[in-house]
């Protein structure tokens, strides 16, 4: 049975489409498809024949598809066995490694955010932070699979990576890896009966996880919470179901959001079921900045746009694009871009990203020090937006796309270490609206 898996972090990936790589080469109807196919053979032959030093067929051949990929936009790749086999184990919760969400900006690697309690949170990395040196080694021109080779391995061993943050000077940093298991899922009561749930990543544990949490909320506030905060700062994504699942823990049904392909054919949208609201009337808050993306932005603009939930923090980093990971068996796999995603109104959260119904930034004390974060528009090859989707907002019972509008602020996040700590302003604004509410621009009272 064909299964389809869909991804939207660009460095988290899974799943699989029962499909042969040849297979797929042959279908295609592309005129000259397999004279150029026997071009690429030629060269990589020539190369490996005649190169001054002996390159092997299987490396040539895996550079070829990973430059052809990763030409088309920022999230399409190829992965070899081994770094296949890497993602579906960041995708379990359990990796060797620092514990960091990385991606590529001008041929340095650039955090996107460390991950809760893990080394690289621990010893201060901070989203926007450029790794220019691991051990003696530079990182300028490095690919992807190179870095995190270098990053990775046995626990108990350290790296040292130069940093380069903002105007600082480069410095060091030493960190030592670990086996990194995530819970993606923390929660805690706050003050007057408001239940805090933070969301570091969309895995596989997430939907269940988050389940739990409410539960537990629920009875720690002895069958009552007075509101809820829902945390997705510095959250990179994940998967697209379980960004669908937390969603429809908020909503009676309807929709959550909707992918749109090249085929009409592979056109989707995805519901919450009836009755899946776990906290029916209870406010909700969701929080955002700059380093909140993908499966986080589908959640914000999902209870966004179907009035369940006020949004605030800052604009979001704006990754709209649907990824999915077809394996080739015994040779790795494609992450390959197939679709837009769009909100329940109908707008492309692509380039843009979420913009929140009441801005809350971080005081300059508690923001990181490198300034603005690198957002999806930055990313080379990065898709421009290509507008709303023509579907009467009415029919969806979300308001309607131009409705939803709100003053777009980019600024610095604040620091990894202290989300959800007492001194946290973000978090301490979220609760002080509970108690004094208004109505963001172009929604009615929840």
């Amino acid at each position: 049975m064909t299964r389809i898996r869909l991804l939207i972090a660009g460095l988290l990936a899974t799943g699989a489409i029962a499909v042969s790589f040849l297979t797929a080469i042959a279908t295609q109807g592309e005129d000259n498809g397999g004279a150029n196919i026997n071009l690429l053979a030629g060269v990589i032959q020539l190369v490996h024949r005649d190169y001054v030093h002996p390159v092997g067929s299987d490396e040539l051949t895996k550079d070829a598809l990973k430059g052809m990929l990763n030409r088309l936009d920022p999230h399409s790749d190829y992965m070899d066995e081994q770094e296949f086999k890497q993602t579906e184990a960041d995708m379990s919760g359990s990796f060797g490694g620092l514990g960091m969400q990385i991606t590529e900006q001008d041929g340095i690697p650039k955090i996107i955010s460390p991950i809760d309690d893990t080394p690289a949170a621990r010893a201060g990395i901070e989203p926007g932070d450029e790794i220019v040196q691991i051990g003696r080694a530079s990182t300028h021109g490095m690919n992807l699979r190179e870095v995190v080779g270098l990053l990775r391995g046995e626990p108990g061993t350290s790296v040292t990576l130069t940093i380069l943050r903002g105007k600082e000077q480069p410095f060091d940093v030493s960190i030592t890896r670990d086996i990194i298991r995530v819970a993606s899922v923390k929660s805690q009561l706050e003050p007057d009966g408001i239940g805090y749930i933070r969301i570091s990543q969309f895995g596989n544990d997430t939907a269940g996880g988050f389940k739990q949490a409410i539960a537990k909320l629920k009875q720690d506030a002895k069958g009552s919470l007075k509101g809820l905060v829902l945390d997705l700062r510095d959250d990179p994504g994940g998967l697209l179901t379980a960004a669908v699942d937390v969603s429809g823990d908020f909503l009676n049904g309807g929709p959550v959001v909707s992918i749109r392909g090249r085929h009409a054919s592979e056109n989707r949208t995805f519901g919450a079921p009836s009755g899946g609201d776990m906290l029916p009337g209870t406010p909700v808050v969701v929080l955002i900045n700059g380093a909140s993306a993908s499966a986080s932005e589908i959640v914000a603009g999902a209870l966004q746009d179907r009035h369940r939930a006020t949004v605030m923090g800052t604009q979001s980093f704006g990754k709209g694009s649907v990824q999915t990971v077809i394996p080739l068996s015994g040779h790795g796999a494609v992450r390959l871009t197939t679709a837009l995603y769009y909100t329940p109104s109908g707008r492309s959260i692509q380039d843009d990203g979420i913009a929140p119904d009441v801005v809350v930034e971080a005081p300059r004390d508690q923001q990181i020090s490198g300034g603005p974060m690198l957002r999806e528009s930055a990313l080379h090859g990065a898709f421009d937006n290509p507008g709303p989707l023509n579907q009467p907002p009415a029919a969806s019972g979300a308001q309607p796309a131009d409705q939803v509008k709100a003053k777009s602020v980019y600024s610095a996040p604040i620091k990894a270490d202290l989300i959800g700590k007492p001194d946290d302003a973000q978090l301490k604004a979220a609760l002080a609206y509970f108690d004094h509410p208004v109505d963001p621009p172009g929604q009615s009272p929840h």
